[in-house]
């Protein structure tokens, strides 16, 4: 299913490059969605990636030509935004988001690298802090692109962007726990979705739900109306189709909503 287009894109292109707001925006929603999945360095990751594009966009939106294919440094770019005069651009584009951008980017980076093996496993805590200071830096250039307009639509819309964020499931000793979800059919499909690709057996399925609560046999007339939007490989281990995954997006979007 297409991703439809954010309202942030078009707030954003009023005074950045089109180009480069299409990839931040995508770049951040690809990163809270690998948070909401639990998936902390993909989190991280994708995150980095929002980084650069965003300081694409500021590169570009003082005036200068962003460097193609290795020739970009994210950190040369932090550094020449930086150096650019005071006066020249508002102290946000030159100095607020690049530091912003910097920690973010380090933390992106060398996810893992700086935790020894005998420590506590701060990746979730790395993603956290990723996607939270990427939620800032593009609720900040919403705020600046619409400086001296109606703010209502934008304060929304930045409101909505800092807030924090939660994985829509969780794994505890391999119980998995869907957070969201109204019916025993819809955490169902949840749960498979978290777990995807791998598959899980149908009475596992059924003891999720139950555990969640829901009643056995609510439980097992659940599984079997997901029937639509599911493989069974014959053994009775299922996995989402696309229809499934389909399925899934729409009730995120409805959550969000």
């Amino acid at each position: 299913m297409a991703r439809k287009s954010s309202p942030v894109n078009a707030l954003l292109k009023s005074v950045f490059p089109s180009k480069h707001v299409d990839a931040a925006v995508k770049h951040f929603e690809d990163a809270v969605e690998e948070f909401q999945l639990g998936k902390w360095d993909d989190a991280a990751a994708k995150g980095g990636r929002f980084i650069e594009a965003v300081l694409k966009t500021l590169w570009s939106h003082v005036g200068e030509t962003v460097p193609a294919g290795k020739d970009f440094k994210a950190g040369a770019i932090m550094d020449r935004l930086e150096q650019k005069p005071k006066g020249s651009h508002p102290d946000t584009i030159r100095l607020t988001i690049p530091r912003a951008c910097r920690f973010a980017y380090e933390v992106a980076s060398n996810r893992g690298a700086r935790h020894d093996a005998d420590e506590i496993d701060a990746s979730e805590m790395d993603a956290q802090t990723v996607v939270s200071l990427c939620a800032w830096v593009l609720a900040e250039m919403v705020r600046f692109s619409q400086k001296g307009r109606d703010l209502k639509e934008p304060a929304e819309i930045v409101a909505g962007l800092m807030k924090r964020r939660y994985p829509f499931a969780e794994n505890i000793d391999g119980r998995v726990y869907a957070d969201i979800g109204d019916s025993a059919k819809e955490v169902a499909l949840v749960v498979l979705y978290y777990i995807y690709p791998k598959r899980m057996s149908r009475e596992s399925l059924i003891e999720t739900l139950v555990r969640h609560p829901f009643k056995k046999n609510n439980a097992a007339v659940a599984v079997a109306r997901i029937a639509p939007y599911i493989d069974d490989d014959g053994t009775g281990m299922v996995r989402l189709r696309n229809a499934g995954l389909r399925k899934i997006e729409e009730l995120f979007a409805a959550t969000a909503g």
